[in-house]
Protein backbone atom coordinates (compact mmCIF):
# COMPACT_ATOMS: atom_id res chain seq x y z
CA UNK A 1 0.00 0.00 0.00
CA UNK A 2 1.17 3.53 -0.80
CA UNK A 3 2.69 5.27 2.24
CA UNK A 4 3.43 8.79 1.01
CA UNK A 5 1.97 10.86 -1.83
CA UNK A 6 3.16 14.05 -3.47
CA UNK A 7 0.22 16.13 -4.70
CA UNK A 8 1.22 17.79 -7.97
CA UNK A 9 -1.50 20.40 -7.84
CA UNK A 10 -2.98 23.28 -5.85
CA UNK A 11 -6.32 24.68 -4.71
CA UNK A 12 -9.35 22.72 -3.66
CA UNK A 13 -8.36 19.49 -5.41
CA UNK A 14 -5.05 19.44 -3.52
CA UNK A 15 -6.95 19.92 -0.25
CA UNK A 16 -9.35 17.14 -1.30
CA UNK A 17 -6.44 14.73 -1.88
CA UNK A 18 -4.80 15.70 1.43
CA UNK A 19 -8.02 14.75 3.21
CA UNK A 20 -8.20 11.38 1.45
CA UNK A 21 -4.59 10.69 2.44
CA UNK A 22 -5.31 11.58 6.07
CA UNK A 23 -8.24 9.16 6.20
CA UNK A 24 -6.11 6.38 4.72
CA UNK A 25 -3.12 6.93 7.01
CA UNK A 26 -0.96 8.15 4.12
CA UNK A 27 1.46 11.06 4.48
CA UNK A 28 0.87 13.94 2.06
CA UNK A 29 3.40 16.28 0.48
CA UNK A 30 2.25 19.60 -0.96
CA UNK A 31 4.15 21.61 -3.54
CA UNK A 32 3.67 25.30 -4.23
CA UNK A 33 4.94 28.30 -6.12
CA UNK A 34 5.41 31.65 -4.41
CA UNK A 35 1.82 32.98 -4.84
CA UNK A 36 0.60 29.85 -3.01
CA UNK A 37 2.96 30.11 -0.04
CA UNK A 38 0.00 30.65 2.32
CA UNK A 39 -2.47 28.46 0.44
CA UNK A 40 -4.69 26.02 2.33
CA UNK A 41 -3.21 22.90 0.75
CA UNK A 42 0.21 24.02 2.00
CA UNK A 43 -1.16 24.45 5.51
CA UNK A 44 -3.03 21.12 5.55
CA UNK A 45 -0.43 18.74 4.09
CA UNK A 46 2.09 16.91 6.28
CA UNK A 47 4.94 18.53 4.33
CA UNK A 48 5.23 21.37 1.85
CA UNK A 49 8.01 22.18 -0.61
CA UNK A 50 8.54 25.18 -2.87
CA UNK A 51 8.65 24.87 -6.65
CA UNK A 52 10.07 28.36 -7.13
CA UNK A 53 8.86 31.92 -7.60
CA UNK A 54 7.28 31.65 -11.06
CA UNK A 55 3.50 31.24 -10.52
CA UNK A 56 2.97 28.59 -13.20
CA UNK A 57 6.31 27.15 -14.30
CA UNK A 58 6.82 25.02 -11.20
CA UNK A 59 3.43 23.33 -11.50
CA UNK A 60 4.16 22.54 -15.15
CA UNK A 61 7.66 21.03 -14.79
CA UNK A 62 7.32 17.23 -14.59
CA UNK A 63 11.04 16.60 -14.01
CA UNK A 64 11.19 18.99 -11.06
CA UNK A 65 8.05 17.56 -9.50
CA UNK A 66 9.27 13.97 -9.75
CA UNK A 67 12.63 15.04 -8.31
CA UNK A 68 10.83 16.48 -5.28
CA UNK A 69 8.83 13.27 -4.91
CA UNK A 70 11.99 11.15 -4.94
CA UNK A 71 13.86 13.48 -2.58
CA UNK A 72 10.99 13.43 -0.06
CA UNK A 73 10.58 9.64 -0.18
CA UNK A 74 7.17 9.57 -1.85
CA UNK A 75 5.80 6.32 -3.24
CA UNK A 76 3.39 8.05 -5.60
CA UNK A 77 2.25 11.27 -7.24
CA UNK A 78 -1.37 12.33 -7.52
CA UNK A 79 -1.80 14.89 -10.34
CA UNK A 80 -5.35 16.05 -9.51
CA UNK A 81 -6.94 17.77 -12.52
CA UNK A 82 -5.53 20.44 -14.82
CA UNK A 83 -1.80 21.24 -14.94
CA UNK A 84 0.03 17.93 -15.59
CA UNK A 85 -2.88 15.58 -14.86
CA UNK A 86 -3.14 14.45 -18.50
CA UNK A 87 0.53 14.83 -19.30
CA UNK A 88 1.92 11.56 -20.60
CA UNK A 89 5.48 12.75 -19.93
CA UNK A 90 4.82 12.99 -16.19
CA UNK A 91 3.46 9.45 -16.12
CA UNK A 92 6.47 8.26 -18.15
CA UNK A 93 9.01 9.94 -15.85
CA UNK A 94 7.28 8.51 -12.78
CA UNK A 95 7.64 5.00 -14.19
CA UNK A 96 11.31 5.58 -15.01
CA UNK A 97 12.02 6.87 -11.50
CA UNK A 98 10.08 4.17 -9.67
CA UNK A 99 7.29 6.48 -8.47
CA UNK A 100 3.68 5.36 -8.89
CA UNK A 101 1.53 7.65 -11.01
CA UNK A 102 -2.03 7.75 -9.70
CA UNK A 103 -3.72 7.55 -13.07
CA UNK A 104 -3.58 5.52 -16.29
CA UNK A 105 -0.42 4.62 -18.18
CA UNK A 106 1.47 7.15 -20.27
CA UNK A 107 0.44 5.27 -23.40
CA UNK A 108 -3.27 5.51 -22.58
CA UNK A 109 -2.98 9.18 -21.61
CA UNK A 110 -1.29 9.93 -24.93
CA UNK A 111 -3.79 7.93 -26.97
CA UNK A 112 -6.90 9.39 -25.36
CA UNK A 113 -5.41 12.87 -25.22
CA UNK A 114 -5.02 12.81 -28.97
CA UNK A 115 -8.61 13.35 -30.09
CA UNK A 116 -8.13 11.72 -33.49
CA UNK A 117 -6.57 8.60 -31.95
CA UNK A 118 -9.36 8.51 -29.36
CA UNK A 119 -12.00 8.69 -32.11
CA UNK A 120 -10.36 5.84 -33.99
CA UNK A 121 -10.21 3.71 -30.84
CA UNK A 122 -13.93 4.24 -30.26
CA UNK A 123 -14.78 3.43 -33.88
CA UNK A 124 -12.87 0.16 -33.53
CA UNK A 125 -14.70 -0.60 -30.26
CA UNK A 126 -18.12 0.06 -31.80
CA UNK A 127 -18.79 3.18 -29.73
CA UNK A 128 -20.74 5.76 -31.80
CA UNK A 129 -18.75 8.90 -32.64
CA UNK A 130 -19.72 12.26 -34.08
CA UNK A 131 -19.29 12.39 -37.89
CA UNK A 132 -15.99 14.07 -38.68
CA UNK A 133 -12.62 13.96 -40.39
CA UNK A 134 -10.78 10.66 -40.27
CA UNK A 135 -7.63 12.35 -39.04
CA UNK A 136 -6.02 15.74 -38.60
CA UNK A 137 -6.56 18.41 -41.24
CA UNK A 138 -3.56 19.30 -43.40
CA UNK A 139 -4.69 22.79 -44.39
CA UNK A 140 -7.72 25.04 -44.80
CA UNK A 141 -8.43 23.61 -48.27
CA UNK A 142 -8.89 20.13 -46.80
CA UNK A 143 -10.99 21.65 -44.03
CA UNK A 144 -13.34 23.14 -46.63
CA UNK A 145 -13.70 19.78 -48.40
CA UNK A 146 -14.47 17.99 -45.12
CA UNK A 147 -17.01 20.64 -44.13
CA UNK A 148 -18.73 20.25 -47.50
CA UNK A 149 -18.87 16.48 -46.98
CA UNK A 150 -20.05 16.62 -43.36
CA UNK A 151 -22.34 19.61 -43.72
CA UNK A 152 -22.35 22.86 -41.76
CA UNK A 153 -22.25 23.73 -38.93
CA UNK A 154 -18.93 22.09 -38.04
CA UNK A 155 -16.54 22.28 -35.10
CA UNK A 156 -12.82 22.85 -35.51
CA UNK A 157 -11.06 21.20 -32.58
CA UNK A 158 -7.50 21.08 -31.34
CA UNK A 159 -6.34 17.47 -31.36
CA UNK A 160 -4.72 17.91 -27.93
CA UNK A 161 -7.40 20.29 -26.64
CA UNK A 162 -9.33 20.21 -23.42
CA UNK A 163 -11.16 22.34 -20.88
CA UNK A 164 -13.23 24.01 -23.57
CA UNK A 165 -10.18 25.55 -25.27
CA UNK A 166 -9.13 25.14 -28.89
CA UNK A 167 -12.72 24.80 -30.15
CA UNK A 168 -14.47 26.97 -32.74
CA UNK A 169 -17.89 26.56 -34.32
CA UNK A 170 -18.14 27.41 -38.03
CA UNK A 171 -21.57 27.94 -39.60
CA UNK A 172 -20.31 28.60 -43.12
CA UNK A 173 -17.18 28.66 -45.28
CA UNK A 174 -16.33 32.26 -44.39
CA UNK A 175 -16.29 31.43 -40.69
CA UNK A 176 -14.24 28.31 -41.39
CA UNK A 177 -11.59 30.36 -43.20
CA UNK A 178 -11.56 32.94 -40.41
CA UNK A 179 -11.37 30.43 -37.55
CA UNK A 180 -8.94 27.89 -38.98
CA UNK A 181 -5.76 29.83 -38.18
CA UNK A 182 -7.22 30.95 -34.85
CA UNK A 183 -7.72 27.38 -33.67
CA UNK A 184 -4.20 26.45 -34.78
CA UNK A 185 -2.82 29.46 -32.86
CA UNK A 186 -4.84 28.61 -29.74
CA UNK A 187 -3.81 24.96 -29.94
CA UNK A 188 -0.15 25.81 -30.33
CA UNK A 189 -0.14 28.27 -27.42
CA UNK A 190 -2.24 26.20 -25.04
CA UNK A 191 -1.15 22.66 -25.85
CA UNK A 192 2.07 22.93 -27.86
CA UNK A 193 0.44 21.05 -30.72
CA UNK A 194 -0.91 22.68 -33.89
CA UNK A 195 -2.92 19.66 -35.08
CA UNK A 196 -6.61 20.28 -35.70
CA UNK A 197 -9.47 18.01 -36.77
CA UNK A 198 -13.14 18.54 -37.60
CA UNK A 199 -16.44 17.19 -36.32
CA UNK A 200 -20.04 17.81 -37.19
CA UNK A 201 -21.51 20.37 -34.81
CA UNK A 202 -24.32 18.72 -32.89
CA UNK A 203 -26.61 21.71 -32.32
CA UNK A 204 -27.88 22.21 -28.76
CA UNK A 205 -27.10 18.74 -27.42
CA UNK A 206 -27.14 17.56 -23.86
CA UNK A 207 -23.65 16.99 -22.44
CA UNK A 208 -23.59 13.67 -20.59
CA UNK A 209 -20.49 12.11 -19.04
CA UNK A 210 -19.98 8.80 -17.29
CA UNK A 211 -17.57 8.14 -14.42
CA UNK A 212 -15.59 4.91 -14.71
CA UNK A 213 -13.20 3.05 -12.43
CA UNK A 214 -10.85 0.34 -13.68
CA UNK A 215 -8.28 -1.66 -11.73
CA UNK A 216 -5.22 -3.65 -12.81
CA UNK A 217 -7.10 -6.94 -12.39
CA UNK A 218 -9.43 -6.44 -15.37
CA UNK A 219 -12.38 -5.03 -13.46
CA UNK A 220 -14.14 -2.01 -15.02
CA UNK A 221 -17.29 -0.39 -13.63
CA UNK A 222 -19.23 2.81 -14.17
CA UNK A 223 -20.66 5.02 -11.41
CA UNK A 224 -23.54 6.36 -13.50
CA UNK A 225 -23.64 9.65 -15.33
CA UNK A 226 -23.45 13.39 -14.79
CA UNK A 227 -25.29 16.06 -16.76
CA UNK A 228 -22.95 18.95 -17.62
CA UNK A 229 -25.19 20.81 -20.05
CA UNK A 230 -25.22 24.13 -18.17
CA UNK A 231 -22.17 25.75 -19.74
CA UNK A 232 -20.85 29.11 -20.84
CA UNK A 233 -18.37 29.17 -23.72
CA UNK A 234 -17.78 25.42 -23.32
CA UNK A 235 -16.95 25.88 -19.61
CA UNK A 236 -19.12 23.91 -17.20
CA UNK A 237 -21.02 25.91 -14.57
CA UNK A 238 -23.47 23.49 -12.93
CA UNK A 239 -23.20 19.70 -12.95
CA UNK A 240 -25.87 17.21 -11.94
CA UNK A 241 -25.82 13.53 -11.01
CA UNK A 242 -27.62 11.57 -12.22
CA UNK A 243 -29.03 13.40 -15.22
CA UNK A 244 -32.67 14.34 -14.61
CA UNK A 245 -33.16 14.11 -18.37
CA UNK A 246 -32.28 10.48 -19.07
CA UNK A 247 -34.62 7.51 -19.11
CA UNK A 248 -33.50 4.32 -17.31
CA UNK A 249 -32.81 2.76 -20.71
CA UNK A 250 -30.60 5.67 -21.80
CA UNK A 251 -28.79 5.57 -18.46
CA UNK A 252 -27.99 1.88 -18.86
CA UNK A 253 -26.90 2.41 -22.46
CA UNK A 254 -24.41 5.23 -21.83
CA UNK A 255 -23.03 3.36 -18.82
CA UNK A 256 -22.36 0.30 -20.96
CA UNK A 257 -20.76 2.45 -23.67
CA UNK A 258 -18.42 4.03 -21.12
CA UNK A 259 -17.29 0.63 -19.82
CA UNK A 260 -16.76 -0.56 -23.40
CA UNK A 261 -14.66 2.54 -24.14
CA UNK A 262 -12.48 2.01 -21.05
CA UNK A 263 -11.97 -1.68 -21.77
CA UNK A 264 -11.10 -0.97 -25.40
CA UNK A 265 -8.04 1.11 -24.47
CA UNK A 266 -6.91 -0.93 -21.46
CA UNK A 267 -7.83 1.86 -19.06
CA UNK A 268 -6.76 1.82 -15.41
CA UNK A 269 -7.75 4.15 -12.54
CA UNK A 270 -10.52 6.81 -12.56
CA UNK A 271 -11.63 8.35 -15.83
CA UNK A 272 -14.60 9.98 -17.48
CA UNK A 273 -16.15 9.23 -20.86
CA UNK A 274 -18.01 12.23 -22.29
CA UNK A 275 -20.93 12.02 -24.71
CA UNK A 276 -23.26 14.34 -26.58
CA UNK A 277 -26.93 13.36 -26.68
CA UNK A 278 -29.22 14.78 -29.36
CA UNK A 279 -32.40 13.42 -30.96
CA UNK A 280 -32.05 10.26 -28.90
CA UNK A 281 -28.64 9.60 -30.49
CA UNK A 282 -25.49 9.29 -28.35
CA UNK A 283 -22.09 10.39 -29.67
CA UNK A 284 -18.70 9.85 -28.03
CA UNK A 285 -16.92 13.17 -27.53
CA UNK A 286 -13.75 12.49 -25.49
CA UNK A 287 -12.27 10.65 -22.53
CA UNK A 288 -10.71 12.52 -19.63
CA UNK A 289 -7.88 10.48 -18.14
CA UNK A 290 -8.01 12.00 -14.65
CA UNK A 291 -10.32 12.82 -11.80
CA UNK A 292 -12.91 15.42 -12.84
CA UNK A 293 -13.74 18.68 -11.08
CA UNK A 294 -17.28 17.34 -10.71
CA UNK A 295 -16.39 13.93 -9.24
CA UNK A 296 -18.00 15.17 -6.02
CA UNK A 297 -21.59 14.70 -7.14
CA UNK A 298 -20.95 11.10 -8.17
CA UNK A 299 -19.56 10.52 -4.68
CA UNK A 300 -22.70 12.03 -3.18
CA UNK A 301 -25.16 9.78 -5.01
CA UNK A 302 -23.14 6.52 -4.85
CA UNK A 303 -21.29 6.84 -1.55
CA UNK A 304 -18.04 5.83 -3.28
CA UNK A 305 -14.94 7.91 -2.50
CA UNK A 306 -13.38 8.28 -5.95
CA UNK A 307 -10.04 9.71 -4.79
CA UNK A 308 -9.69 6.90 -2.27
CA UNK A 309 -10.37 4.37 -5.04
CA UNK A 310 -7.74 6.05 -7.22
CA UNK A 311 -5.14 5.51 -4.52
CA UNK A 312 -6.20 1.91 -3.91
CA UNK A 313 -6.07 1.10 -7.62
CA UNK A 314 -2.60 2.66 -7.97
CA UNK A 315 -1.51 0.50 -5.03
CA UNK A 316 -2.43 -2.59 -7.06
CA UNK A 317 -5.57 -3.45 -5.12
CA UNK A 318 -8.69 -4.72 -6.90
CA UNK A 319 -11.97 -2.84 -6.79
CA UNK A 320 -13.94 -3.85 -3.72
CA UNK A 321 -17.24 -3.97 -5.61
CA UNK A 322 -18.78 -5.13 -8.87
CA UNK A 323 -21.19 -3.32 -11.17
CA UNK A 324 -24.22 -4.97 -9.59
CA UNK A 325 -23.10 -3.71 -6.16
CA UNK A 326 -23.26 -0.05 -7.23
CA UNK A 327 -26.45 1.94 -6.89
CA UNK A 328 -27.38 5.59 -6.49
CA UNK A 329 -29.83 7.58 -4.40
CA UNK A 330 -31.30 11.01 -5.05
CA UNK A 331 -29.83 13.92 -6.96
CA UNK A 332 -26.70 15.97 -6.42
CA UNK A 333 -25.72 19.31 -7.95
CA UNK A 334 -22.34 21.01 -8.04
CA UNK A 335 -22.13 24.76 -8.53
CA UNK A 336 -18.72 26.11 -9.53
CA UNK A 337 -18.45 29.39 -7.64
CA UNK A 338 -15.99 31.42 -9.70
CA UNK A 339 -14.30 34.71 -8.81
CA UNK A 340 -15.99 36.46 -11.72
CA UNK A 341 -18.47 39.31 -12.11
CA UNK A 342 -21.52 38.02 -14.03
CA UNK A 343 -22.81 41.59 -14.46
CA UNK A 344 -19.59 42.62 -16.17
CA UNK A 345 -19.23 39.91 -18.81
CA UNK A 346 -17.81 37.49 -16.22
CA UNK A 347 -14.58 39.39 -15.85
CA UNK A 348 -12.21 37.91 -13.23
CA UNK A 349 -12.51 39.38 -9.74
CA UNK A 350 -9.35 38.36 -7.92
CA UNK A 351 -8.25 39.83 -4.58
CA UNK A 352 -8.59 39.43 -0.83
CA UNK A 353 -11.49 37.48 0.66
CA UNK A 354 -12.60 39.87 3.41
CA UNK A 355 -15.21 37.48 4.79
CA UNK A 356 -16.06 33.87 4.12
CA UNK A 357 -18.74 31.80 5.78
CA UNK A 358 -19.41 28.34 4.34
CA UNK A 359 -22.97 27.04 4.09
CA UNK A 360 -23.83 23.82 5.87
CA UNK A 361 -26.71 21.68 7.02
CA UNK A 362 -28.07 18.38 5.69
CA UNK A 363 -26.93 17.43 2.21
CA UNK A 364 -24.51 20.34 1.80
CA UNK A 365 -20.80 19.95 1.02
CA UNK A 366 -18.21 22.58 0.17
CA UNK A 367 -14.85 21.82 -1.45
CA UNK A 368 -12.60 24.87 -1.38
CA UNK A 369 -9.15 26.24 -0.57
CA UNK A 370 -10.19 29.77 0.38
CA UNK A 371 -10.54 31.29 3.85
CA UNK A 372 -11.16 34.71 5.36
CA UNK A 373 -8.12 36.85 4.61
CA UNK A 374 -6.96 34.70 1.69
CA UNK A 375 -5.72 36.53 -1.39
CA UNK A 376 -7.00 34.86 -4.55
CA UNK A 377 -4.05 35.14 -6.97
CA UNK A 378 -4.67 36.21 -10.59
CA UNK A 379 -2.48 33.52 -12.14
CA UNK A 380 -4.76 30.51 -11.92
CA UNK A 381 -8.29 29.33 -12.66
CA UNK A 382 -11.01 31.59 -11.25
CA UNK A 383 -12.91 28.84 -9.41
CA UNK A 384 -12.75 29.55 -5.68
CA UNK A 385 -15.10 26.90 -4.33
CA UNK A 386 -17.45 24.10 -5.29
CA UNK A 387 -20.86 24.01 -3.61
CA UNK A 388 -22.37 20.53 -3.67
CA UNK A 389 -25.90 19.74 -2.54
CA UNK A 390 -27.82 16.47 -2.36
CA UNK A 391 -31.41 15.45 -1.74
CA UNK A 392 -33.62 12.49 -2.54
CA UNK A 393 -35.88 14.46 -4.89
CA UNK A 394 -34.91 16.75 -7.78
CA UNK A 395 -36.92 19.79 -6.67
CA UNK A 396 -35.75 19.38 -3.08
CA UNK A 397 -32.16 19.40 -4.29
CA UNK A 398 -32.81 22.67 -6.16
CA UNK A 399 -34.42 24.26 -3.10
CA UNK A 400 -31.49 23.12 -0.96
CA UNK A 401 -29.05 24.70 -3.42
CA UNK A 402 -30.93 28.01 -3.25
CA UNK A 403 -30.88 27.89 0.54
CA UNK A 404 -27.17 27.05 0.65
CA UNK A 405 -26.34 29.97 -1.64
CA UNK A 406 -28.35 32.25 0.63
CA UNK A 407 -26.44 30.94 3.65
CA UNK A 408 -23.03 31.49 2.12
CA UNK A 409 -21.11 34.73 2.74
CA UNK A 410 -18.20 35.44 0.41
CA UNK A 411 -17.17 39.09 0.43
CA UNK A 412 -14.29 41.12 -0.96
CA UNK A 413 -14.66 39.75 -4.48
CA UNK A 414 -17.43 39.31 -7.02
CA UNK A 415 -18.59 35.74 -7.65
CA UNK A 416 -21.00 33.84 -9.86
CA UNK A 417 -23.13 32.78 -6.86
CA UNK A 418 -25.94 35.33 -7.52
CA UNK A 419 -26.12 34.21 -11.14
CA UNK A 420 -26.71 30.63 -10.05
CA UNK A 421 -29.60 31.81 -7.87
CA UNK A 422 -31.38 32.88 -11.03
CA UNK A 423 -30.62 29.69 -12.94
CA UNK A 424 -31.89 27.51 -10.09
CA UNK A 425 -35.23 29.33 -10.11
CA UNK A 426 -35.78 29.32 -13.86
CA UNK A 427 -38.71 27.16 -15.06
CA UNK A 428 -36.66 25.47 -17.79
CA UNK A 429 -34.01 24.39 -15.32
CA UNK A 430 -36.48 23.29 -12.66
CA UNK A 431 -38.37 21.19 -15.20
CA UNK A 432 -35.07 19.66 -16.44
CA UNK A 433 -35.73 21.04 -19.93
CA UNK A 434 -32.30 22.32 -20.82
CA UNK A 435 -29.33 21.65 -23.05
CA UNK A 436 -25.98 23.30 -23.76
CA UNK A 437 -27.72 26.36 -25.21
CA UNK A 438 -29.40 27.31 -21.90
CA UNK A 439 -27.01 30.13 -20.94
CA UNK A 440 -27.05 31.70 -24.41
CA UNK A 441 -30.82 31.50 -24.59
CA UNK A 442 -31.31 33.27 -21.27
CA UNK A 443 -29.09 36.39 -21.19
CA UNK A 444 -31.73 38.11 -19.05
CA UNK A 445 -30.60 36.11 -16.02
CA UNK A 446 -27.33 38.04 -15.83
CA UNK A 447 -29.20 41.33 -15.54
CA UNK A 448 -30.56 40.39 -12.12
CA UNK A 449 -27.66 38.54 -10.58
CA UNK A 450 -27.05 40.98 -7.71
CA UNK A 451 -28.25 39.04 -4.69
CA UNK A 452 -30.01 41.48 -2.39
CA UNK A 453 -33.53 42.77 -2.68
CA UNK A 454 -36.46 40.30 -2.84
CA UNK A 455 -38.17 42.50 -5.43
CA UNK A 456 -35.19 42.06 -7.77
CA UNK A 457 -35.38 38.30 -7.45
CA UNK A 458 -39.14 38.41 -8.00
CA UNK A 459 -38.63 40.50 -11.13
CA UNK A 460 -36.03 38.04 -12.43
CA UNK A 461 -38.40 35.14 -11.92
CA UNK A 462 -41.27 37.01 -13.60
CA UNK A 463 -39.03 37.85 -16.56
CA UNK A 464 -37.92 34.23 -16.87
CA UNK A 465 -41.49 32.94 -16.72
CA UNK A 466 -42.58 35.47 -19.35
CA UNK A 467 -39.72 34.39 -21.62
CA UNK A 468 -40.61 30.75 -20.99
CA UNK A 469 -44.24 31.40 -21.96
CA UNK A 470 -43.17 33.28 -25.07
CA UNK A 471 -44.78 36.52 -23.89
Amino acid sequence: MIKKILIANRGEIAVRIVRACAEMGIRSVAVYTEPDRYALHVKRADEAHSLGSDPLAGYLNPHHIVNVAVETGCDAIHPGYGFLSENAELARICKQRGVLFIGPSAEVIHRMGDKTQARQAMVEAGVPVTPGSEGNLSDVAEAKKEAERIGYPVMLKATSGGGGRGIRRCDNEAELERNYERVISEATKAFGNADVFMEKCIVNPRHIEVQVLADSHGNVVHLFERDCSIQRRNQKLIEIAPSPQLTPEQRAYVGELAVTAAEAVGYENAGTVEFLLADNQVYFMEMNTRVQVEHTITEQITGIDIVREQIRIASGLPLGFRQQDISYRGYALQLRINAEDPKNNFLPSFGKVSRYYAPGGPGVRVDTAIYTGYDIPPYFDSMCLKLIVWSLQWEDALDRAVRALNDMRLQGIKTTAPYYQQILQHPDFRSASFDTSFVDQHPELMQYSEKSRPEDIALAIATAIAAYAGL
